[in-house]
């Protein structure tokens, strides 16, 4: 990973529909140069894919929350298998710590997120915070 290289990740992070003559300019090489260059990194799986950001609350969701979960013996298996099949879940971490688990979730409203807690609790103990705020949103990793 070279210094041009990390630049062109920051103009992609900032916008990945940047054109790379745009990027090109920033970086001071030509668009078939950057175009290469990215493609090194797609195949490298150090740029593992493109994404589009859509509000939650714009989107019809009024709550998004984080849920710990500390799984009944037993259960951990079963649940990283059935959590994939939630649509309210947005991200999900295997962590250390008395809890096992800690989801981002998008909510309709509160009865929605009683329900998908009374799912939860065939499989643990659950924790819920209401996120009130963003205070980092989409952070650019910086290369190494």
């Amino acid at each position: 990973m070279d210094s041009i290289n990390s630049m062109i990740l920051k103009c992609l992070q900032e916008n990945a529909r940047m054109s790379n003559s745009e990027i090109g300019r920033r970086v001071g090489m030509s668009s078939p140069a950057v175009s290469e260059r990215i493609k090194k990194m797609e195949d490298a799986e150090v740029i593992e894919g493109y994404k589009t950001f859509v509000s939650p609350f714009k989107s019809g969701y009024q709550l998004k929350a984080l849920i710990t979960l500390r799984a009944f013996m037993g259960m951990l298996k079963p649940f990283l298998e059935k959590v994939k099949t939630y649509d309210e879940v947005v991200n999900c971490y295997r962590i250390t710590g008395n809890e096992n688990i800690v989801m981002e979730v998008v909510l309709k409203n509160q009865e929605h997120l009683e329900s998908f807690i009374d799912q939860l609790i065939t499989y643990g103990e659950t924790k819920t915070q209401i996120v009130l705020s963003h205070v980092v949103k989409h952070s650019e990793i910086k290369p190494v």
